[in-house]
């Protein structure tokens, strides 16, 4: 097949994608091989691609391409999350555009309304991911709401209900006023802010004076129980016991004490709110204080305020403030910096609740199940980076219960059914609840059986992703359960290590009795070029589509991971899409180069003479990378490894082996030479596959006819012995002349004689036919010569050019000179320190040195030649 003149990757792309999904090449069932298994972190059902996808999807399918190409049974399953609370917003958004009310619509109108926006929009990702060249099993597709995974979450509840890891009960939880909804402590994000701290005057109820309190929010003194101090603090010693008048709404309330007061902060008088803070809430239960409750759920002041009803709680801020003010008990105002919870999906400032809800006790649940933690402080399941050991570990030392159930309709409702008397019943289904409740009531009907209108946090269906997509919790899923898990690697962001890791751990080792996957790579946060965060808001988060469409999708991703240094954030630069892009330009391109040649049979003299030296060269070099990329892969250093085969296929198979090997202008190549020729360039497609699989695919069917096969099913490259035949320092030459040339503008075609001074001439003699072709040589002697003079590692080369008279540039060799004495400096430190070579190995050490000696070789020839000059 002949190659077009340029790479275009919109008709390849969609061809081949294609051609994978029709033969079933990313489709997994359990065998003999070694399986290896990644569940993909389930999008939004309704989401779209962004670049965080884009980033952690890539990651993914790199790893599962590799895997295949190891021989491994490789199954990437896909899926999406229902998103309690991202979808229900959007759903009730709909119907507000069409003049609906969610109350008066109803539940069960509703729920159908949801279904059909997700059956409407919920393949989107999946369409985008398939665009972006992700090898996942689509067979295996899982939504978390289907029924075979909803009928796990209901099973895990029962179970976890009769074991007493979930209780029903009233706390002060996190309470979203515009999703309507609590939260746990994990859908908190705190931000600090700028804050007004009030000093209020409360007068005492006796007339005898006052008592100062200092507040940020002076809208809660409409539901001010008590005002507390510290026992032992002697200014208000005389005062507990006393009542005190809270104003506006002229309610007194008693002078109380308790150890929790903070003697330094404010006045060391502390209002006390037992419905709308935490602290105040268990202060209040210590001394049995009554508890106002003045929010509406939106966040509007209710009628128990007395004062301001059906404002929202922002105004009145204000509106009372200024109220204070006109009453004389506004002493003073001072702005401090303090922290806010804002919701992690609605943005809205956080509002502390008592409410009943559903909790999941996991104190009891980590004591009871240690290798939660000990499995990721003994490396059993690998963090990469290792940093965020420490990260899990504080968070669970420090784990709070798990408030578990959604104030929403789109969700796992919550198994858990009223009778008529308020008795709670637990069942898996309406069904088993009725014959439940008969047992205690037997002529209860249905009807009389109210189920709990809440549905269930988002996170608790997917901590069982990893068991529920192969139907763990079913009889006939255990055969694939047994086989693909505990799945190898997890690719996730650190936002989640909390809601999702942690839990799947812990899901793990309680229903399978061990970990749910062996590996965990975090990746970092996708930020613009000047570190922030990339966001609809800011408008600096470019459309995916949009980037594949322009860079080709092999060049966007390989733009992406250029990008992408291990475990830190990904500071997205659109120029590394450009560039990867011209990489595709460049392999497409070298591909034409070699498909153009003519072949032979006859013997060459270059090739007889050179063959083995190159591509025993070019085997050396493409094994160096081998090696390499097994390092990085096992260490997730996906960045790093892209970069190495960017440098061996650019710089050494383009840049100076088919330099080398080429034939000259109509002449043709040994038959044996341009086979090895393509072998070394079908092993770097195969190493690029992975990374880039569209174009390798492409390139690689073109070599020859594959009868069927595909390059993920080829075998990833083993690594094999080879010498460097070619110095390092006959390309530094070769690069010499040339940049010798271009200073002085003389023609390619202009020979050059070279003499070099060097204690190693074979280096240089093996390599001299090589030099003349690459950089067009009369003569190669060795010794002291004429014209230009330059270094070539500690080698002394004089390049002669008839007729071209040299000149030296001392400011360009003292230049030279200050930085190598700035790196001499640097290493004699180093090799003086006491700590560096107690510690460092020895072939450090050596090395260091080596440079050391090297350093100052260039520098003494290099004086030498100021000296001469000056």
């Amino acid at each position: 097949m002949s190659l077009s003149t340029k790479y275009d990757p919109s008709g390849i792309e969609e061809h081949w994608y294609k051609e994978w999904l029709d033969n079933k090449l990313f489709h997994s069932e359990p065998d003999g091989r070694e399986p290896y298994t990644i569940v993909i972190p389930p999008p939004n059902v309704t989401g779209i691609l962004h670049m965080g996808h884009m980033l952690n999807n890539t990651i993914q399918d790199i790893l599962i391409r590799k895997a295949r190409m190891e021989g491994k049974n490789a199954c990437w399953v896909p899926g999406t999350d229902h998103a309690s609370i991202a979808t229900e917003a959007k759903v009730v958004a709909m119907l507000k555009e069409k003049g609906i009310d969610k109350q008066s619509h109803g539940r069960e109108n509703f729920l159908k309304d949801a279904y059909e926006w997700k059956d409407k929009y919920g393949g989107i990702i999946f369409q985008q991911l398939q665009k972006l060249g992700c090898s996942c099993d689509w067979d295996r597709s899982r939504f978390t709401m289907e029924p075979a995974l909803s009928d796990a979450v209901f099973e895990v509840f029962n179970d976890l209900y009769e074991e007493g890891y979930i209780y029903h009960g009233t706390r002060m939880i996190n309470w979203d006023p515009v999703g309507l909804t609590a939260l746990s402590d994990e859908e908190v994000n705190h931000v600090e802010q700028e804050a007004i701290l009030y000093y209020l005057n409360y007068a005492l109820e006796d007339g005898s004076g006052h008592i100062q309190i200092a507040t940020t929010r002076p809208e809660t003194i409409l539901g001010d129980t008590a005002v507390c101090v510290h026992p032992e603090d002697p200014r208000y010693k005389d005062f507990i016991g006393k009542k005190c008048i809270v104003p506006v709404s002229n309610r007194a309330v008693p002078i109380i004490a308790d150890d929790y007061v903070d003697m330094e902060f404010g006045t060391g008088a502390l209002k006390i709110t037992p419905a709308h803070d935490e602290n105040d809430h268990e202060i209040g239960k210590r001394h049995q204080l009554e508890t106002i409750d003045i929010f509406n759920a939106n966040g509007t002041i209710n009628e128990a305020a007395g004062h301001y009803i059906g404002k929202d709680r922002f105004v009145v801020r204000d509106e009372i403030a200024e109220e204070l003010k006109s009453l004389g008990a506004l002493v003073k105002t001072e702005t401090l910096q303090n922290k806010i919870g804002l919701s992690e999906r609605t943005k809205a400032v956080v509002e502390p609740r008592l409410s009943a809800q559903w909790f999941v006790d996991m104190k009891k649940f980590v004591a009871d199940y240690p290798q939660v933690l000990d499995s990721v402080m003994s490396d059993e399941v690998q963090f990469y980076p290792a940093k965020f050991k420490n990260t899990y570990k504080y968070w669970i030392e420090n784990i709070k219960d798990w408030c578990i159930s959604r104030q929403l309709w789109w969700g796992h409702r919550i198994p858990a059914w009223y009778m008529p008397d308020g008795t709670e019943i637990i069942a898996k289904n309406s069904t088993e609840a009725l014959e439940k409740a008969r047992i205690k009531s037997p002529g209860i009907t249905a009807e009389e059986l109210k189920q709990d209108e809440d549905v269930l946090d988002t996170w608790f269906s997917s901590w069982l992703w990893p068991i529920s997509v192969f139907d763990g919790f079913k009889e006939e899923g255990q055969k694939e359960l047994s086989y693909y898990y505990p799945t190898s690697d997890l690719v996730t962001g650190p936002d989640i290590i909390f809601f999702w890791v942690a839990r799947m751990i812990m899901a793990g080792y309680k229903y399978q009795g061990k970990k749910p996957f062996d590996r965990v790579y975090f990746t970092g946060i996708v930020r613009d070029k000047q570190r922030r965060k990339m966001s609809k808001q800011l408008g600096n988060s470019p459309d995916p589509m949009e980037l594949m469409k322009t860079y080709g999708t092999d060049g966007v991703r390989m733009g992406l991971m250029l990008s992408a240094p291990a475990g830190n954030d990904l500071l997205f630069d659109e120029g590394l899409c450009e560039q990867g892009r011209n990489f595709c330009n460049k392999l497409w391109n070298s591909y034409r180069l070699i498909q153009g040649w003519e072949t032979t049979n006859e013997n060459i003299e270059f090739y007889s003479n050179n063959s083995d030296l190159i591509h025993t060269w070019m085997e050396f070099r493409l094994n160096e990378c081998k090696k390499s990329l097994k390092k990085q892969f096992s260490e997730f250093r996906i960045s790093d490894a892209i970069m190495d085969l960017y440098k061996l296929t650019k710089d050494d198979f383009s840049g100076w082996y088919l330099e080398m090997i080429k034939p000259a202008y109509e002449t043709p190549i040994p038959e044996a030479d341009l086979k090895r020729v393509k072998g070394f360039f079908e092993e770097i497609l195969s190493l690029l596959h992975p990374f880039m699989p569209f174009i390798t695919e492409h390139l690689w069917q073109n070599m020859e006819d594959r009868n069927g096969a595909y390059i993920n099913q080829t075998s990833w490259p083993e690594i094999k012995e080879a010498k460097e035949t070619i110095s390092i320092q006959v390309f530094d030459l070769i690069s010499a002349i040339r940049a010798k040339r271009n200073e002085n503008q003389l023609s390619p075609k202009m020979e050059a004689a070279i003499s070099v001074q060097t204690q190693d001439q074979n280096k240089y003699k093996i390599a001299e036919q090589i030099i003349a072709k690459l950089a067009n040589i009369e003569s190669l002697s060795f010794g002291e010569g004429e014209g230009f003079k330059v270094l070539v590692g500690t080698d002394e080369v004089y390049i002669h050019f008839d007729q071209v008279e040299e000149t030296v540039d001392l400011d360009k060799i003292q230049s030279e000179i200050k930085r190598l004495e700035g790196f001499l400096f640097s290493i004699e430190k180093k090799l003086q320190n006491d700590k560096f070579m107690a510690n460092a190995k020895s072939e450090v050490i050596d090395r260091e040195k080596q440079k050391k000696a090297d350093t100052e070789s260039k520098l003494n020839t290099l004086r030498a030649q100021y000296s001469q000059h000056s």
